[in-house]
């Protein structure tokens, strides 16, 4: 009796052993599934108003740049201006040799009188018309000459602007192969911006268009589209917009390397934070985790658009509501079920 007692209580205590052990096994099931699910955060996708901008790198030009030459070779008698100095238009800035000059005023100055004298006989009746109109066209011609050779003797800016470059010294004579001075008008400038061509008809003269010069920092500038060239270049698929900047404080000055942010105006679109972009190794495709209503994820593709400082522009692939997620996607595949972190 003592013995099947003892035998009994033996097979009980296995029996515990082993209901004990299925009910580890089971918790330890749970907790492995449990860790297994991956906890994920999550953000809701929106609208918002986009600004369409994007930027484009340029040079500054002067507005009008000239070149001041005489017509023909001679000495250089006079320079006035130099390097640097601002110009006013007609401003006498160099004088050449005016010894053809003083010849070819006295000429004019003999026809002149004659042309008086024989109009006076004219007028008398003891001249012919032809013989008057000979002496009136001698004069026009001397005249003509006389204007013609005075502005080459006498140079002036055509322009108000700075110069910007000078060639020959007094007393060199000038040969032609360069200009005497360059004069550059810099109020206003101007920069030629080549713009993608899947944007020519978004642009319009009298846009507004924002300038930073790496030259001068901390400092915007703005300028509008003066000029939309009518062409595609062929090589960059890129049409060519001339963008004007008032510059009235001469603060901008040609050669500077600038950057011009044009506006296209705005756009309702779905935006994302950056951190829900899942980008795919060895290709441009872009994807976000879309969470499903069951909690499982779809990994999904997206075309962006712009980007909005920590957020994207999604133009396809997603819509107003949809729930992405935007951290723990390392251990994530599509189809998996997933637990929401806010």
């Amino acid at each position: 009796m003592k013995k099947l007692f003892k035998n009994a209580l033996i097979a009980a205590a296995l029996l515990s052993v082993a209901a004990c052990g299925n009910s580890g096994e089971k918790k330890s099931a749970a907790a492995d599934a449990q860790e297994q699910t991956p906890r994920v955060q999550v953000a809701t996708s929106v609208i918002k108003n986009v600004d369409q901008t994007e930027v484009y790198t340029s040079t500054v030009q002067a507005f009008v740049k000239n070149n001041i030459a005489p017509q023909s070779g001679g000495r250089i008698s006079k320079i006035y201006v130099e390097v640097g100095d601002f110009v006013k238009k007609g401003q006498v800035v160099a004088e050449m040799d005016k010894t053809q000059l003083a010849q070819i005023e006295l000429q004019l100055k003999n026809n002149e009188i004659e042309y008086n004298r024989l109009k006076g006989l004219f007028d008398a009746g003891g001249l012919s018309q032809s013989d008057l109109d000979a002496i009136e066209m001698a004069y026009n011609v001397s005249k003509t000459n006389y204007d013609n050779l005075l502005e080459n003797s006498v140079l002036v800016s055509p322009i108000d602007g700075v110069i910007s470059a000078r060639n020959y010294d007094a007393g060199d004579m000038y040969t032609m192969s360069q200009p005497l001075y360059t004069v550059e008008q810099i109020v206003p400038v101007k920069m030629l911006v080549g713009i993608s061509e899947v944007d020519y008809t978004k642009v319009k003269k009298g846009d507004s268009v924002e300038i930073v010069a790496d030259a001068i920092p901390g400092k915007t500038f703005y300028g509008k589209v003066n000029r939309i060239y009518p062409t595609i270049d062929p090589m960059t698929r890129t049409f060519t917009v001339e963008v004007v900047v008032d510059n009235s404080y001469k603060t901008l000055r040609p050669g500077m390397f600038v950057r011009a942010t044009v506006n296209f105006g705005t756009r309702q679109s779905v935006v994302v934070p950056d951190l829900a972009i899942v980008k795919q190794t060895g290709s441009g495709e872009r994807f976000v985790y879309v969470v499903n209503a069951d909690n499982t994820v779809k990994l999904t593709p997206v075309k962006l658009g712009r980007r909005i400082e920590t957020e994207y522009e999604v133009l396809e692939g997603l819509q107003e509501g949809d729930i992405v997620v935007v951290g723990g996607q390392t251990k994530l595949k599509s189809g998996i079920k997933v637990e929401l972190v806010k």
